[in-house]
């Protein structure tokens, strides 16, 4: 019996790619898509399986499957032996295709069957699931409200322009549904690339992931300083996220990468940071400023208690306005297909990725140039980067008044 090899179809990619199921015997080969996708670095090329890691948390689940997938090529090349039928790469592949399209119900594969194992065997990050379950959701949503069964063929232009008006009337933001349609459109290529359809009405360029560019704050290095210096000496709570914040807003490091800081981080005497992030997995080594200097001799060398992001998030307004950062803010956006306009306090905008932003935006302001940043906010594009900072008018201004051009 011939053993069945599995391989990725892109195994220096970094992005999670297809598994390939190979099976050679009696000059028959068979090559199948699984459907499975896995991030090449977690996966054990000498096995062939998925790695037994933590970071992976359905290894399990897909272990098992290919193991299931070996079994029942396996058993059918045996069973049209005895049975005396010739070997094809169909009828070799049968079981398997059959075992892969398999539903509770049916033989078929729905598209909501499909969406929803396809979500769950994803290896994305926790973030990036909860927003293909949203957008699912919002289907089943689309389908109750239209009285409608949606399958693959069903997702066209007409179903576009519907279900972006649906939307629309349920005052979802402009971004929302941006989203919602990108992640349909993530659904049907998988769909395409596993061969459960050859419907391509969503790649039309009229099926486009509509979007607006988000109005975020950053603070100025005086606003930071105000913060850095108010006296929160009888307010342990606040000092503690105080002193994060700081080293946030001097590393530009994201909350998930601040929380697993530990001491072998700080390299060369406690002078830089060197970390591999947790979203991207690039190493980044990021020189420390006097004030994350000064917070590590507070805290004898280590970083404050750990505090999750919510509880955070509300702290820092409320350390927002103890250091008076009470501009008006005008935000415009589109919800519900209307254009709105909303003021708020400045205070009230700071979360902790308020700490990243500035980060950037100061740096540029700085004249540090833009490579520079980029090599530790992990930008890939300097287009993507320029979108990501924030400066006003003035600060622009600013930043040009001592340029020889202007004088």
């Amino acid at each position: 019996m011939a053993d069945s090899r599995f391989l990725l179809k892109e195994p220096n990619s970094e992005e999670d790619t297809l598994i390939y199921l190979f099976y050679q015997t009696k000059g028959v080969k068979v090559k199948i898509s699984t459907g499975i996708k896995i991030n090449p670095k977690f996966w054990n090329f000498g096995s062939q399986r998925a790695k037994k890691v933590r970071e992976l948390e359905n290894h399990e689940q897909i272990n098992a499957l290919l193991k299931k997938l070996d079994s029942l090529i396996a058993k059918r090349e045996l069973d049209l032996i005895n049975e005396g039928r010739h070997l094809t790469i169909q009828n070799l592949k049968q079981p398997v295709i059959d075992f892969l399209n398999r539903d509770e119900n049916d033989s078929t594969v729905t598209l909501k069957t499909f969406i929803k194992d396809f979500i769950k065997t994803s290896t994305k990050k926790p973030n990036t699931v909860k927003q293909y379950n949203t957008s699912y959701n919002r289907l089943l949503a689309y389908e109750s409200h239209s009285r409608k069964n949606l399958n693959f063929d069903d997702i066209d232009l007409y179903f576009y322009n519907d279900f972006t008006k649906f939307m629309m009337e349920k005052d979802y933001s402009l971004n929302s549904i941006g989203t919602s349609v990108k992640n349909i459109k993530v659904f049907m290529n998988e769909a395409v690339e596993r061969g459960l359809t050859k419907n391509l009405e969503f790649r039309n360029k009229k099926f486009k992931i509509v979007e607006e560019e988000t109005e975020n704050i950053y603070l100025s290095e005086d606003e930071i300083k105000k913060i850095y210096e108010l006296d929160l000496s009888a307010n342990k709570r606040l000092d503690r996220v105080r002193d994060l914040f700081i080293i946030a807003c001097y590393s530009g490091l994201r909350f998930s990468d601040l929380i697993q800081l530990k001491d072998e981080n700080f390299i060369d005497n406690k002078t830089k940071i060197r970390i591999k992030t947790e979203k991207t997995g690039d190493l980044v080594v990021i020189p420390l400023n006097t004030y994350i200097k000064n917070i590590l001799e507070k805290y004898d060398g280590a970083i404050p208690g750990l505090i999750s992001n919510v509880k955070m998030n509300k702290y820092l307004k409320e350390l927002a306005e103890k250091a008076e950062l009470t501009e008006d803010i005008v935000i415009s956006f589109t919800k519900g297909g209307v254009r709105k306009t909303e003021v708020f306090k400045k205070h009230d905008l700071v979360t902790v990725h308020t700490a990243r932003r500035s980060f950037a935006t100061n740096a540029f302001l700085r004249d540090i140039p833009t490579i520079s940043i980029m090599k530790i906010t992990g930008h890939r594009t300097e287009r993507s980067f320029m979108k990501y900072i924030k400066i006003s008018q003035e600060d622009n201004a600013n930043k040009l008044t001592d340029h020889p051009f202007f004088n």
